[in-house]
């Protein structure tokens, strides 16, 4: 099974690289597949700050989504994003 996925993974690598060869992506296709990448991180964070298995879930990592978000439109650099936001989840876990 792994060796499957192993192939699989290298396939798509090697495809990926023919067909960058062959066609070029047109200024609106890059655009769209720029602003795709934001869009599913988004997704990402918010079911990680949100679910409870199944259940809306508002605890410490909703928090720590708050304070990393507030710090961002502060304009804090990244690493300070992070931290602030990791200490917050840490310290209401806490208590």
């Amino acid at each position: 099974m792994i060796l499957g996925l192993a192939g699989g993974c290298y396939f798509f690598k090697i495809g990926g690289l023919i067909a960058a060869d062959v066609t070029r992506p047109t200024p609106r296709l890059y655009r769209l597949l720029s602003d795709l990448t934001p869009a599913v991180l988004a997704g990402l964070i918010v079911v990680q700050a949100f679910d409870g298995g199944g259940t809306l879930e508002i605890g410490a990592n909703t928090a720590g989504l708050f304070v990393g978000a507030l710090a961002a439109w502060w304009r804090a650099p990244f690493a300070v994003v992070l931290v602030l936001a990791a200490a917050a989840t840490a310290g209401l876990r806490l208590l």
